[in-house]
């Protein structure tokens, strides 16, 4: 088995310089949260690290992720492609077919066992034993195992392969089931219907700096990007403040740029950085292009009512609530309790204002008579 080469080793190939080598290593930092203090830790795994080889799977999805992956016009997603991982196996983006691809699968499944990355897209069909996703014969939930087996890190691309997405939505006629709830190793969620593709950037760079799993939250997102809600990053959060609302789509309101709230938009229980890190190398996001948050990157999103009708009015959690303290789903029961702390808040300092009315008008009263 020959040595795999370093990312430095591979860009040297293609004749890039050092200084655009240390350009591209302070940009892999800053998109995994490092300040300059951190970039030289960069930079030495980058020179001394062999590129890790990597398995694509795809099941049950539309291919939305990978789209959103190749299609970004950040460098560092075209460079992690091409140059930090060895992409062995993917059927969209592979240039052999049939028994030769398998061959690169099952090569780098036992040339490099314990050291590949398992990248996987889709959900996996558990019905009638998996009869309605197979490749080559194989059922995915025989091929997911096969390859989860030897890997050194597991990725779950998007809102499919995390939760189920669309496919899972009720009935769930193939009892459409994520990869963590499969397999019996950590994975990796990486929602989102796609998820945003300097988000699945820095997951693999995390791994390639650090060599471990970043910190992740209850629901296996990496906390870096998923740690807040949509509604507290929101460029449109001082109108929710304000209680200025979209009445419908491209009234004079929504020319104004008011909150999306009333049309359904599920930034307050959604947690993602699209507020943040945005799409298309930071260009937009859905609610700055003018819809509401459909509040993909969440378990059970397709189920949670109708999308464009506004949940129930509740007051702000906090930035600092996480998904581990409130809960990401929206239940009615959940709702009801926020809506009736609300209520009993708005009683309670309703109940102080016509006391302090009232004794206002006691004391001018009283101040009156004493004249």
């Amino acid at each position: 088995m020959s040595k795999t080469p370093s990312f430095r080793e591979q860009i040297e190939r293609s004749g890039v310089s050092r200084r655009d080598f240390l350009r591209f290593c302070s940009y892999a930092a800053a998109l995994i949260g490092l300040d300059a203090a951190g970039i030289p830790k960069v930079v030495q795994a980058f020179e001394k690290k062999p590129r890790p080889p990597a398995i694509w799977l795809h099941f049950q999805e539309c291919t939305c992720c990978s789209e959103s992956f190749i299609r970004s016009s950040h460098p560092i997603v075209a460079d992690i492609i091409l140059n930090q991982i060895s992409l062995d196996y993917t059927q969209t983006l592979q240039a052999p077919a049939g028994e030769a691809a398998e061959k690169s699968k099952t090569d780098t499944m036992k040339n490099y066992y314990g050291k590949y990355v398992l990248l996987v897209e889709g959900a996996v069909p558990m019905k009638d034993d998996g009869v309605y996703c197979t490749i080559g014969g194989r059922s995915a939930i025989d091929i997911l195992k096969e390859a989860a087996e030897g890997a050194a890190l597991i990725i779950a691309w998007g809102s499919c392969a995390s939760n189920g997405c669309i496919q899972a939505a009720n009935p769930n006629p193939t009892k459409a089931t994520p990869v963590h709830e499969i397999l019996d190793k950590p994975v990796i969620n990486v929602p989102g219907c796609p998820p945003i593709a300097d988000v699945m950037s820095a997951v693999i760079t995390h791994f390639l700096v650090f060599g471990r799993l970043p910190e992740l939250d209850g629901q296996g997102r990496p906390k870096e990007f998923y740690s807040r809600r949509v509604h507290d990053t929101c460029y449109r959060r001082p109108y929710y403040d304000a209680g200025l609302f979209v009445e419908s789509f491209d009234d004079e309101k929504a020319r104004k740029g008011y909150c999306l709230y009333k049309m359904g938009c599920r930034g307050p229980v959604t947690y993602n950085a699209c507020a943040v890190t945005k799409w298309n190398a930071g260009t937009s996001y859905p609610i700055q292009s003018g819809h509401g948050c459909l509040g993909c990157s969440e378990n059970n999103f397709w189920d949670n009512g109708p999308f464009y009708r506004h949940l129930a009015s509740f007051p702000g959690f906090g930035i600092e609530t996480t998904a581990d303290t409130i809960g990401t789903v929206v239940g009615v029961g959940a709702l009801a309790g926020v809506a009736a702390h609300a209520i009993t808040t708005n009683i309670r300092k309703r109940k102080l204002i016509n006391k302090h009315i009232e004794e206002s008008a006691n004391n001018e009263k009283n101040k009156g008579e004493g004249e």
